[in-house]
C-alpha cells in the first residue's frame, strides 16, 4: 500500500514557525487528518495543526523531545467513530534525515496508545521536518512501524513535492525537458499521478502535455462519446471514433499509450457527479478542470477542498455572429488552493447557476418547465470553438502548472492566482488571491465521508 499526505502552504508555514523556534532544540506538533482509503494508495489530508506548546515539553534538546500527551484528547474526540487520523511531526534541528531509534521507541509507545483509543485499526502517520521545511514520513499500522511515505505534498503559491528514492533512471524521452527543468523536477512529474476532468477541446491537449512531460499517473474524466463535431479541437480523434461512438477518455487513453512513456491511464467514462470519478480524482495529486459547465467547476473545487488538491481550471470562450465577425476570443487559467479563494468567492458563477445545470442534468423535464415558468436563466450551450484557441489556454494552463513545480518566473507565484486575456487584444492579464471562499474554507482536508464531499447527490 502507497501512502502519502497533503497539507496547505499556511499550516506547513504554521508547522515550521513551531518546529524551529530558533533556539536549536526539538519540537513536536500533532496533526488531525482526513483520509482517501483507495485500494492500492492512502493519502492523508491535513484538516487541523496543533501545536504541542514548548514548555509543556518535559525535555528539549537537539535530538529528543519528550512532551505531555494532555493534547492528544481532544484530538481523540474529534477522530473517534469518522475514521480520522492522528499525525505527529517533530523537528531535526540537526538535519538528520532519518527517524532514530529515540524516534522509533516514542512511535510505538505514542500510537499504540492512540489505536487502542480508536479501535478502528486504521492506519496513522510519523512526520520529520528538517530546518529546509523538508517533510519525510512513516505510516503507522496497528501500532506497528510501517512503510515509509511516497510523498508529501504541500499546497501553496508553489508545490512543495518531497517524493521518496526512485529506481526510474532517466528515460530518452525526457533528456531535453531535464535539461530545461533539471533531473529532480523531471523526476517529480514522474511521481505524480494528474487528473484531467473534461476532455474534449482544451482537456485533450492538456492530457497530450501532460503525458509527453512525464507524469507517472493519468486519471481522464469524461461521459461523452467522440461525435463528428467534436472532430476539429478533440487530439487524436478520428471519423472512425465518431462512428463507432468511441469515449473520448478512450481515445486519449489509446494515444498515451502508444507513445510508449510507460505511464499508467486511467479512462474514466463517467461524470464527475459520480462516487467512482470522485475517489478516482481524490485519489491523484494534481487536478485540472477543462469542463464549460459550472456544475463540474463548483464540484471539483469542492472535491479539491476536501481532499487538499492543486486545482488548474481553464476555460476559453469565444463570441462569434456565426457569420465570420468575432467580438471576442477570451480564455483563462485559475489556479485553486484549499483554503483560499474558490472559484465561486471569485465570481465565476453564482449558486443559482449551479442548480440550474444540476437540474438539467437529473430533471431535463423540471428544468424545461422551470426555464419556461421564468424561474431560471437557460443554460449557454454549442459555443464556437477552435483549436487554435484551445491549444493557447490550454498551454498556459500547463505551463502555471509547471511554473508551482519548479518556480521559474521573475515575479513570485502569489500574483498568478489568474492569469487571461482576450486575443483580440494580444493582452494576458494576472491577478493575485482574491478572498477566502466562506463556503468552502471549512471543509479543507475533510477527505472521505458520506455522502462523499457532502452532496446528496453523491449517496
Amino acid at each position: 500500500m502507497d501512502h502519502s499526505l497533503r497539507l496547505t502552504e499556511a499550516q506547513h508555514t504554521d508547522l515550521q514557525r513551531h518546529l524551529f523556534p530558533g533556539d536549536g532544540r526539538e519540537a513536536v506538533a500533532l496533526l488531525l487528518c482526513g483520509r482517501r482509503q483507495g485500494s492500492d494508495r492512502h493519502i492523508f489530508t491535513t484538516r487541523k495543526v496543533v501545536p504541542i506548546p514548548h514548555e509543556s515539553c518535559a525535555v528539549r534538546q537537539e535530538d529528543r523531545v519528550t512532551w505531555s500527551t494532555d493534547f492528544v484528547d481532544e484530538l481523540i474526540k474529534e477522530a473517534f467513530g469518522k475514521e480520522q487520523a492522528i499525525v505527529k511531526i517533530h523537528s531535526h534541528p540537526g538535519n538528520f534525515r532519518k527517524f532514530s531509534s529515540l524516534d522509533d521507541s516514542s512511535d510505538r509507545a505514542f500510537f499504540g496508545s492512540v489505536e487502542n483509543l480508536l479501535g478502528d485499526g486504521l492506519c496513522h502517520a510519523s512526520l520529520v521536518m528538517l530546518p529546509s521545511g523538508e517533510v519525510f514520513g512513516r505510516a503507522i499500522e496497528n501500532g506497528a512501524i510501517g512503510d515509509d511515505l511516497s510523498s508529501v505534498l504541500a499546497v501553496g503559491d508553489d508545490l512543495n513535492i518531497w517524493a521518496g528514492c526512485s529506481n526510474r533512471g532517466r528515460e530518452a524521452f525526457t533528456v531535453r525537458q531535464a535539461q530545461a527543468f533539471g533531473q529532480g523536477t523531471t523526476s517529480k512529474l514522474r511521481s505524480l499521478a494528474v487528473a484531467v476532468v473534461g476532455c474534449s477541446g482544451t482537456g485533450s491537449i492538456v492530457a497530450e502535455q501532460l503525458a509527453r512531460l512525464g507524469v507517472g499517473k493519468l486519471v481522464l474524466v469524461d461521459p461523452d462519446p467522440i461525435e463528428e463535431k467534436n472532430l476539429n479541437r478533440i487530439l487524436n480523434s478520428g471519423k472512425e471514433d465518431s462512428y463507432l461512438k468511441r469515449y473520448k477518455v478512450h481515445a486519449i487513453a489509446s494515444a498515451i499509450a502508444r507513445m510508449g512513456h510507460g505511464q499508467e491511464v486511467e479512462p474514466l467514462p463517467l461524470n464527475l457527479a459520480t462516487r467512482d470519478a470522485v475517489f478516482a480524482v481524490a485519489g491523484c495529486d494534481v487536478a485540472f478542470g477543462c469542463m464549460d459547465g459550472v456544475e463540474g467547476r463548483h464540484l471539483l473545487n469542492r472535491l479539491a477542498t476536501f481532499y487538499c488538491l492543486p486545482y488548474f481550471d481553464v476555460g476559453v470562450r469565444l463570441d462569434a455572429d456565426g457569420l465570420g465577425g468575432i467580438s471576442s476570443v477570451a480564455g483563462a487559467v485559475h489556479y485553486l488552493q484549499p483554503g483560499r479563494s474558490s472559484l465561486l468567492s471569485r465570481g465565476l458563477y453564482t449558486m443559482s447557476q449551479v442548480e440550474a445545470e444540476e437540474m438539467r442534468r437529473m430533471n431535463p423535464a423540471l428544468y424545461a418547465r422551470h426555464r419556461g415558468e421564468g424561474y431560471l436563466r437557460g443554460i449557454i450551450e454549442g459555443r464556437p470553438a477552435v483549436i487554435t484557441i484551445n491549444m493557447f489556454f490550454a498551454s498556459l494552463a500547463v505551463n502555471e502548472f509547471l511554473a508551482r513545480i519548479h518556480p521559474y518566473r521573475n515575479r513570485p507565484n502569489s500574483e498568478f492566482a489568474y492569469v487571461g486575456g482576450n486575443l483580440t487584444e494580444v493582452a494576458l492579464l494576472t491577478e493575485s488571491e482574491g478572498v477566502e471562499c466562506a463556503v468552502l474554507k471549512q471543509h479543507v482536508g475533510m477527505g472521505d465521508v458520506e455522502p462523499p464531499l457532502e452532496r446528496s447527490i453523491l449517496s
